[in-house]
């Protein structure tokens, strides 16, 4: 049985996911329906999150959120920035929304916030309790509720600057992937574009990424060639790093 809740503690978990094209976030559906007639007060977007339980720390209310959402395990998943606005909660469409709720819930919440990395190719996304959860691109995002485009765009921030750092990126990709694939994921993330030549040039550079003896199928141009990312290799080797491509 789950715990009573902590009504003034919660965590969000911004889900970023790469369809080899486009950098995409995870949005729950939140519509609200007037009980008298059943037409649509509103309907927005928001981040997927929850109150953190009794007896429960903010780490563990997000891996739950998350596995309740997606089903996945192993999620990379980092806490970057803690949102504690006394207005986060005070919008009129976010006070109808609580109200409708029946919670009590007070008007300021602070809430813990969280990215996490998947490849939403391979990742079959269901309906959460009833509720339409889709992908959007981070550059065609509907109307957020509450504070949540404030949380995206510093959980965004966070990961372009993780990036630089360390090989995250490949996180967002399938176990095999091209290098064309590496270069569009960082594009994608970074906002810019990269000479081909010179990205590869640096890629040849990076001692974990392995070449394998395969290349790509189904596709209906010339395949390329597919690598994976060694994790084993990259922590062997990562003092002789000084950051990732940038």
């Amino acid at each position: 049985m789950p715990g009573a809740i902590i009504p003034n503690l919660s965590v969000d978990c911004v889900i970023f996911g790469f369809d080899s094209k486009e950098l995409n976030v995870l949005l729950v559906e939140r519509t609200l329906i007037n009980e008298q007639d059943h037409s649509v007060v509103f309907s927005d977007f928001t981040l997927t999150g929850n109150h953190v339980q009794a007896g429960e720390d903010p780490d563990a209310a997000a891996v739950r959120i998350l596995n309740d959402l997606t089903g996945l395990h192993d999620i990379y998943l980092e806490q970057f920035h803690t949102f504690g606005s006394t207005q986060r909660l005070l919008k009129k469409k976010d006070q109808m929304w609580i109200h409708s709720l029946g919670l009590n819930i007070p008007d300021h919440v602070i809430t813990v916030g969280y990215y996490s990395l998947i490849d939403c190719t391979s990742v079959e996304i269901t309906n959460h309790m009833s509720r339409n959860v889709r992908w959007f691109p981070v550059n065609e995002l509907p109307e957020l509720a509450f504070d949540h485009l404030n949380i995206l765009q510093k959980a965004l921030e966070h990961l372009r600057i993780k990036l630089k750092q360390e090989p995250i990126g490949f996180e967002l990709l399938s176990e095999k992937f091209t290098l064309t694939q590496v270069q569009r994921l960082y594009e994608a993330i970074l906002g810019t574009t990269f000479d081909p030549r010179n990205f590869r040039k640096k890629l040849s550079q990076m001692k974990y990424l392995i070449p394998l003896d395969e290349k790509q199928t189904a596709v209906r141009h010339k395949p390329a060639k597919l690598y994976i990312f060694s994790r084993d290799v990259y922590e062997r080797t990562r003092k002789t790093h000084h950051g990732f491509l940038i």
